[in-house]
């Protein structure tokens, strides 16, 4: 599960709204949040600032612009998502065994390579759509944790660009990845974990967001040995 709020200020003019926008980018900044691409183009007409926690990895979306410009009326919007996690253990299992077990390794091994290529993308994330989050399923005695997620939409140049980055973020970590042909016109990467079997989907769309997809089989504890 991940926990999305979203607080909006209208009828403020266009100015202030801005400000306010940057007074809550600086103090993400000073408490020591990181920009999740790079800071707001304030020439653009609306502006937005998407920052990250460290280490808990909370996201966090400031936007700013003109709605009325024959009042010269504004909008400030602060969206803020959690990372994802079990909501249905949360409250009742033992905490070491909630670390431990396979299941929820999988999970956790799958939301870490998912952060690592958000991190390589260098794009913001849109809102997750439907179908997209956290989860886990089973094929046949197999239980496997999936994540997936898209980006906001970006032109074909910045899709590129980061695509090229995420390939070679693939290519220096040792997975193995094939292209695959999207109506895009532009091919997805689907890129495999040697190691532990993960399957990484990055796949660019028609609506301008890239779609990621990442599946991580869970691996049974071995026997504690005597």
């Amino acid at each position: 599960m991940q926990v999305r709020l979203t607080y909006q200020l209208t009828g403020v003019p266009g100015g202030a709204a801005k400000e306010l926008v940057r007074q809550a980018r600086d103090a993400w900044v000073k408490r020591g949040y990181k920009f999740q691409s790079s800071d707001a183009d304030w020439s653009d007409p609306f502006p937005s600032v998407s920052m990250r926690t460290v280490p808990d990895d909370f996201w966090m979306t400031a936007l700013t612009g003109v709605v009325d410009r024959a009042k010269g009326e504004g909008l400030a919007a602060i969206s803020v998502t959690s990372p994802c996690f079990a909501a249905d253990s949360v409250a009742t299992a033992d905490p070491a065994t909630f670390r431990t077990a396979p299941d929820e390794q999988a999970e956790r091994r799958a939301l870490a390579y998912s952060s690592r290529i958000y991190d390589a993308l260098q794009v913001p994330h849109a809102p997750l759509g439907e179908g997209e989050g956290a989860g886990t399923y089973r094929d046949g005695s197999q239980t496997y944790a999936h994540h997936s997620w898209s980006t906001q939409p970006l032109t074909e140049e910045e899709t590129a660009r980061a695509m090229e980055r995420v390939q070679n973020y693939f290519d220096g970590v040792g997975w193995t990845v094939r292209h695959v042909p999207t109506g895009a016109g532009m091919p997805a990467l689907v890129a495999r974990n040697t190691t532990d079997g993960s399957v990484a989907h990055v796949a660019p769309s028609t609506t301008g967001a890239v779609r990621v997809a990442v599946t991580t089989p869970s691996v049974p504890e071995e026997p504690a040995m005597a």
